[in-house]
This record gives C-alpha cells, structure tokens and sequence, in this order.
C-alpha cells in the first residue's frame, strides 16, 4: 500500500501557532443561502442548528420522527462535526401535516420553519460563513494583523482540506485498493467518497507545485481561468488586462478535476499538469475507467469578511472570522495564518 504524504505548502509565512476546536463552539458554522421560500408545498424547511453531529445523522433524526425515508430529507451540503452549524433540511411530507420535532435528541435545534415547493438540492449554497476560537496562541499579532490584509487582498490557495481524504487518508487507500482491484465499493456514498479522494489528491498537488513557484495566484502561459463567483472558464489568450483582472480576484487561474479527455491547458502549464498527475498514474486511471471527465477548480478562492480580533489581553484567545464560497474549507484558510492543532475527537 502506498504511504500518502500530506505536503501542502502555505502561500503566507506566519508565525502563529495555537488550538482549533478545543470545544464544539469553537467552530462554529452558519449556511449561505438565497432560496426565497414561498410558505407552501410539500417540502417542509427546517434551519436547524447541530451540535458534535455530523449532518448525515442529523438527516436520519429528522427522518425518524417524521416518518420519512432518508432519500425524503434534502440538505444543500456536510457541515463539520466537531462544531455548531446551522444549516437548512427539507422534509418531503407530501399530504401529511407538520411533524413534532419533541423526540429529536438535544445535540438537534429547530431555528425556524416554513413550508416550500421544492426540495433542498445539495450543492444549492452560496456558501459559509466561519467563526473560529483559536485557544493558547503564541506569535506576533501585527503580523497576523498585516498577514489577514494580505488575504483578503489576494486570496488563499484552494487546497481540498484534509476531510476530504479521510481519518488516516483512508480515503485514498480505498480508492488504491478499489482500482487495483482488491475490493469494489457498493455503497454510491462510499463511491463518491473515494472518487473525490482520489481527485482531489492530484489537484492539491498540482496546486502545491504552484504553490512552491508562487504562481498560484499569477499566470503562467497555458493557463484555464475561472470567473470569480462562476464556473465558466476560458483559456490564456495573452491578453494584457490578465495581470490586472487576476490582481482585483476577478479570474483565478485553475487546476486540473482528472477524467477522460485531454487536458485544456498548453504550453507550461500543460507540461505541470502532466508530470503531477503522472505521479498518481493508478488513480488518474481509475477516474477515466469510471467515467469521469476533466474538469476544473480554481487554484485560488477569495476570502470576505476577514477579521482577527484578541478575546483577551495578552492575546492568547482570538476569534478568525470569514465567509467562503461553497467547496472551500475553513481549515485551509486557517492553515495560512499558522500552525494549528487540535486533538478532540466528535462524537457521532
């Protein structure tokens, strides 16, 4: 079995180190969405707010004490675990009345209510919106000061974060293991799981090559750009207004998705792309054998909202808040600013 070496490099050079996650409400999470409900149909919306729950269970709750299979519930995405969200559930309760939600267990909070047409589809957020308490921190608070400016002026790398390859980086074994053959998933959930493993294992290192050469956030010739806010994207074409476009977050140069097809990029980039992901050659062939085709992820994602305030006076304790677009990761923002660490493990 190969031995995966995480080595992501920071874009920033920070002194801080401290402790993420040391209680459920260090982290908290709370969902972007702009879904304008009309008060009534067969789908009832619930903001819920969790506690130490990951939402996977907390779908399954609701669906017990309202009678429903779980393919009834409909939720926009995962949230963490170790933390407090607030995210939005839909009940399909087609001719049925309001459930009561009295036997939920306590880690689940009903915030609000309201009945709408549609189901909640997932991916449907805008985004999230972080508050983070970092706990014993040591370093130099101007410089963490300057370094969130630099941030918000210019992005942070948009690193897949360590969930997404799984306690241990299981994830990446699995896949290892399905495409050599040793065992095939048969859960769609778990197939999911090691496709995105395995694709988001090769970006990340496209992405850190970038990285390294401090180009991550400019262009090199060959490059894909992708509209902020957007995923339309167009190929380099030299023109001179890039520099400024890329310098006002209004393009990101992006990275390969690996699937079937060739790779858009030309030139250098088409040389970089092809020599990372010819290190993972199993998994590149694994994706093109399920069908997958070459997409692409922005290799920067703009970070609003940034602020990092002091709890105390000997600014030990600060509180890091932010909002992301949907697939971006808070510990990957957070990642930039220092060294962080925490050892409590979720309950459920």
């Amino acid at each position: 079995m190969t031995a995966y070496i995480v080595d992501f490099p920071s874009a920033y050079m920070s002194s801080l180190e401290g402790l993420y996650r040391v209680k459920p409400e260090d982290f908290r999470v709370d969902e972007l969405l702009d879904i304008p409900l009309s008060g009534q149909g067969e789908h009832l919306w619930l903001k819920v707010r969790k506690t130490n729950s990951n939402t996977d269970w907390v779908a399954g709750q609701l669906a017990r004490v309202a009678g429903l299979s779980p393919a009834e519930v409909g939720y926009a995405g995962l949230k963490d675990r170790h933390a407090v969200t607030t995210q939005w559930f839909s009940l399909q309760l087609a001719g049925k009345t309001d459930p009561s939600f009295q036997a939920l267990p306590p880690e689940i909070a009903i915030l609000e209510a309201q009945r709408h047409d549609k189901k909640l589809r997932r991916g449907a957020l805008l985004g999230n919106y972080f508050e983070l308490t970092l706990r014993e921190c040591r370093g130099d608070w101007s410089a963490a000061q300057q370094l969130c400016q630099e941030i918000t002026q210019q992005g942070v790398p948009n690193y897949f974060g360590a969930q997404r390859f799984g306690n241990e980086l299981g994830n990446l074994h699995k896949a290892e293991a399905w495409f050599n053959g040793a065992f095939k998933p048969k859960q769609r959930q778990q197939i999911s799981l090691y496709l995105s493993a395995a694709r988001s294992w090769i970006f990340n290192h496209i992405l850190a090559k970038r990285v390294r050469n401090r180009t991550w956030h400019q262009r090199m010739v060959g490059d894909i750009f992708q509209f902020e806010g957007g995923s339309a994207w167009f190929a380099d074409d030299a023109s001179p207004d890039l520099s400024e476009r890329l310098k006002r977050l209004e393009i990101h140069p992006t990275g390969a998705l690996w699937g079937r097809g060739a790779l858009p990029t030309q030139a250098e980039m088409l040389h970089l792309e092809t020599e990372q992901a010819a290190r993972f050659g199993l998994f590149c062939q694994g994706l093109e054998q399920q069908g997958l085709k070459q997409e692409r992820r922005a290799l920067r994602v703009k970070v609003e909202n940034l602020q990092l305030r002091s709890l105390d006076a000997t600014k030990a304790t600060f509180v890091l808040s932010f909002s992301l677009p949907a697939g971006a990761y808070a510990t990957v923002v957070l990642a930039q600013l220092g060294r962080f660490s925490t050892q409590v493990e979720p309950m459920h």
